[in-house]
């Protein structure tokens, strides 16, 4: 598994951020595992809307030596997919969660998430323990 990209969601970053101690991290575990991460646009645009001037360091620090995948239309295209077969379930996710969850399918890449509760509804996404 060495070498493996994992795109991490949001939820991931936001943990490591919070944890005292680093080591215990989810982020950490997965890099433990082999895994090299990227994040979507749109993790790295949730995270500076939500970031204090205070956390603006930390965030600059880690996200300039962290791939950014676009979301392009490829993702675009998968997006549609996802949620064409979310809503006839009814059960649609959150915009960005789905736009997150869209890179990383176009992009064939398992995904990490917290939140598996509103990615597990996605079918063919990989999620990475």
């Amino acid at each position: 598994m060495a070498d493996k990209i994992v795109l991490v969601d949001t939820s991931i970053l936001i943990d490591l951020f919070r944890k005292t101690d680093k080591e215990n991290s989810k982020l950490i575990a997965l890099v433990r595992q082999g895994y090299i991460f990227s994040i979507s646009a749109i993790t790295e645009y949730e995270i500076y809307s939500g970031a204090t001037d205070i956390q603006l360091n930390f965030w600059d620090e880690l996200l300039q030596k962290t791939q950014v995948l676009i979301f392009d239309q490829a993702a675009v295209k998968k997006a549609v997919e996802i949620n064409s077969r979310l809503k006839i379930n009814r059960k649609q996710i959150g915009i960005a969660d789905l736009f997150i969850a869209a890179t990383a399918m176009a992009n064939s890449l398992p995904f990490a998430t917290l939140n598996r509760k509103h990615f597990e509804r996605i079918e063919g996404l990989q999620i990475v323990e």
